[in-house]
């Protein structure tokens, strides 16, 4: 079905094709120097010292996690509502999640109480997720993680360049993940960002990201060495030169990109306002945010009465999603038998309404008036 409003729109033009051509005329299409400009431009915008492109941000989870030492035994608190694969990375490593509630309706991300309830003397890890962009309470995280000696993994693949008092998402724990998949903030079609605090971790996730090879194919075509050596058993996680050469550029575009939904999120909250029922999360939010999605919780009704809500929405022309089922009730999950209510009602009443840098003000009111029109 064609969408007269659709939720995403690929912010790509005539500089993404130019540097994919550039690229391929210089010969060097896999992990090169693009990926390592790319890196350093990264860093430099986030103000942080270390930056690893990865080929996608589940690898950058479960790198992070092995380059953070936990394994078999070890717990990691992790939210509910988020994609799977930040629960997924858990796993792979050997170790086990334990779900968390979010801290409320109007705040879709991890419950800083949720995370001190839950730590035990197998805790080693949290991971929290930046729902939309919008900013998880770092200082009380922060400190319950000094406390009780856990390290912190932000995944803020739903937030680049947004900020919490002041600091870049992603640089406020240990190690930050961010997700270039097509439709995120900056876009490669697959591809990831990790940020690192300790120099050290970052060597070891470095090394482990390329097999565990001591220098890489580019280095030794350049003459740096033609030897090498394996220290550890490592992985194939490398971005190509390709997909850095399109991140390059949509990191040029990233701030102007921002600025225009930060525009289309204000029309949205204020119209929003005059509709019952509707609750929309982290409304009056004060800080920059990357506004990722713009998602409304409805405050009536159940799973099915949302379902047929964006049904009728669909019906006339406005494409919607959810974000996200809850984890913990997928198959392989519900074993855990966590009890979230919070997060379930988000789950099953959540419409992700379009958001991205092409919307016009008519196209807003139109999906305002559309929801008003589908919820009555």
């Amino acid at each position: 079905m064609s969408y007269r409003i659709p939720l995403f729109d690929l912010n790509y033009g005539e500089e993404e094709i130019a540097a994919v051509a550039e690229t391929i005329r210089d010969n060097w299409i896999s992990m090169g120097p693009r990926c390592e400009a790319f890196e350093n431009e990264f860093a430099s915008l986030l103000r942080t010292p270390h930056a690893l492109t990865v080929d996608n941000c589940t690898n950058a989870l479960f790198l992070s996690l092995r380059a953070l030492g936990v394994g078999a035994g070890d717990e990691v608190l992790v939210p509910s509502l988020t994609f799977v694969a930040t629960v997924n990375a858990v796993k792979y490593v050997g170790a086990e999640p334990v779900f968390c509630d979010v801290t409320s309706l109007s705040n879709l991300c991890i419950s800083p109480d949720e995370i001190e309830k839950n730590t035990t003397a197998k805790t080693k890890a949290v991971i929290v997720m930046h729902y939309g962009g919008f900013p998880c309470d770092m200082d009380r995280i922060m400190v319950i993680a000094a406390k009780r000696g856990l390290r912190v993994i932000e995944d803020a693949c739903h937030g680049p360049l947004s900020e919490w008092q002041g600091q870049k998402l992603g640089t406020v724990g240990d190690i930050g993940c961010f997700s270039f998949f097509s439709n995120k903030n900056i876009s490669t079609g697959e591809g990831g960002m990790m940020v690192f605090r300790e120099k050290a971790t970052y060597d070891r996730a470095k090394l482990l990201r390329s097999h565990g090879m001591t220098t890489t194919s580019y280095q030794r075509a350049g003459g740096h060495s033609t030897q090498y050596d394996v220290v550890d058993l490592g992985y194939n996680f490398r971005m190509d030169d390709i997909r850095a050469a399109l991140g390059r550029v949509q990191l040029r575009k990233l701030p102007r990109d921002l600025e225009k939904r930060i525009q289309i999120r204000a029309r949205y909250e204020v119209a929003m306002k005059h509709i019952p029922d509707v609750i929309v999360p982290f409304a009056g939010h004060q800080g920059f945010v990357s506004n990722y999605i713009f998602t409304v919780v409805l405050g009536k009704g159940d799973a099915d009465y949302r379902n047929a809500v964006r049904d009728r929405i669909h019906a006339a022309g406005v494409q919607t999603s959810v974000h996200y089922p809850s984890v913990h009730k997928f198959s392989i999950y519900q074993s855990f038998k966590a009890v979230l209510p919070k997060t379930e009602y988000a789950s099953d009443h959540a419409i992700t309404l379009p958001m991205h840098s092409k919307l016009t003000e008519e196209d807003v009111d139109t999906v305002v008036a559309t929801l008003e029109k589908c919820v009555a």
